[in-house]
Formats: structure tokens, C-alpha cells, sequence
């Protein structure tokens, strides 16, 4: 679990913390012909040989900068202008995915018997929901919700597609989270949020977007968050 662990710590630094946006319009523009690809795989290996310190992983360093490539290049190659959100998800999915298995199969030696203090669950643990809390999940949101961000100047519409839907779906899943979990305070604590947003004060259709935008996402950043912390207790308890 430590070794899945350090693995994704360094796929979220290397893929949102030290990856600027000038080298991702890099690689949307000239693909497998931009630098700035091989750079940022070769990032993603040299992350891994950081978080293992261990020159035995080198070959397991070698597949993950390898894996990362490739999947990179099928999201570069596959995504359009309209399907962006999308592609990223999936992106990040098959990263996932393919940490998962080589570390699911490879075999590593005991080092950090040596070394306990520094090699606990409980850090890495930590370590890996404190990146993803801060720097990958405020991209997520922002690659979920940049579809709605494009039309929310759009006077067309009163209201955005499907936002109702999406809003109740989520207030939903954070009621039975609050209730399974017998933190019944939570749900006031809900409820007192959304009547800030309350849609019976907003006249203009502009308005309406714009506050179904920022409660998809304020709701979006509460369930990550949520999920997060009840994952790291989970893991941390186990």
C-alpha cells in the first residue's frame, strides 16, 4: 500500500503540481512532436525514483515514465475542442489504472524497514490526500464545470443544461454520506448553505447560471473533501 501510495503522490506532483499550463498547450499543439511531452514524462520518472529512493525501482521508474507517455499521447490524439473535459477524466483514469497494476505486480524489496519513521502508511497517506485536496481536485472541478463556464454569459438560457439535475444528485449523496456516517448536524450545516444560494431572490437569467455554477461546484469541493477524508480514515484505521 505505501509503495501505491508514493506512486500517486507523484503522478498528482507531476501532473498538476509541476506542470505548468504552457507546457500543456505545448503538447496540444504539436503532440508527440513537443518537447515539453518528453520532458514532463521523463518528470514522471524521475518523481517516482524521488518518492522510492531505492535504485532497485529503476526499471519500475522506466515503466511508469513509459506507460505515462503513452497514455498522454492517446488523450492528445483523441481529444477535440468540445470533448475536453471528457479526455481528461479518462486521462486520469488510465493513469490511475496502470499505477495500480504495475504496482499491483511487481515485486519490491522490504527497504523501508529501515527507515520507520519516515516510511509509515499514515504519512504517505496523508501526504498523497493533502496534494490531491490542494492542487489536483481544484482542477478536476474546474475541467468539470468549464463546459457550463462558457455559456454562463449566454442570456439564450435561463438556466444551465441539466444543473438541477447534477444539484440534486449531489445534495442527495451528502444526506445519505450524513446519515450512514450518524452525522446528522452536517445536513443543517447543508441545508444553511443553500439558502445563500436561494434561487426565489435571483431575477436575472444570467444570475440564475452563475449561481447554479458556483453550487455545482462549491457542492463538487464539499464531496471530494468528504470523500477524501473518509477514504484516508478508512485506509488509515485498516
Amino acid at each position: 500500500m505505501i509503495i501505491l501510495l508514493k506512486l500517486l503522490l507523484a503522478h498528482f506532483v507531476g501532473d498538476f503540481v509541476l506542470q505548468p499550463k504552457s507546457w500543456v498547450a505545448d503538447k496540444e499543439e504539436f503532440k508527440a512532436k513537443s518537447p515539453k511531452l518528453y520532458l514532463h514524462v521523463l518528470l514522471h520518472g524521475l518523481l517516482v525514483m524521488i518518492v522510492l529512493w531505492d535504485w532497485s525501482y529503476w526499471l519500475l521508474a522506466l515503466a511508469v515514465t513509459i506507460t505515462h507517455g503513452a497514455i498522454d499521447l492517446v488523450k492528445l490524439y483523441a481529444q477535440k475542442a468540445d470533448n475536453k473535459p471528457r479526455w481528461f477524466l479518462i486521462d486520469q483514469g488510465m493513469h490511475l489504472v496502470a499505477l495500480s497494476l504495475l504496482w499491483s505486480s511487481w515485486f519490491y524489496p522490504s527497504w523501508y524497514d529501515y527507515f520507520p519513521v519516515v516510511d509509515t502508511v499514515d504519512i504517505w497517506l496523508y501526504a498523497t490526500a493533502l496534494i490531491f485536496l490542494t492542487a489536483v481536485s481544484g482542477i478536476v472541478i474546474q475541467v468539470i464545470l468549464s463546459t457550463w463556464a462558457k455559456v454562463l454569459d449566454d442570456g439564450h438560457e435561463e438556466s444551465l443544461q441539466n444543473a438541477g439535475r447534477y444539484i440534486g444528485i449531489l445534495e442527495r449523496l451528502f444526506v445519505f454520506t450524513f446519515v450512514v456516517t450518524g452525522n446528522w448536524e452536517a445536513i443543517g450545516f447543508l441545508l444553511a448553505a443553500k439558502s445563500v444560494f436561494r434561487f426565489g431572490d435571483l431575477k436575472e437569467s444570467k444570475d440564475r447560471k452563475l449561481t447554479e455554477y458556483i453550487l455545482i461546484g462549491t457542492l463538487l469541493s464539499f464531496g471530494i473533501a468528504i470523500a477524501t477524508g473518509m477514504l484516508v480514515i478508512g485506509l488509515g484505521t485498516a
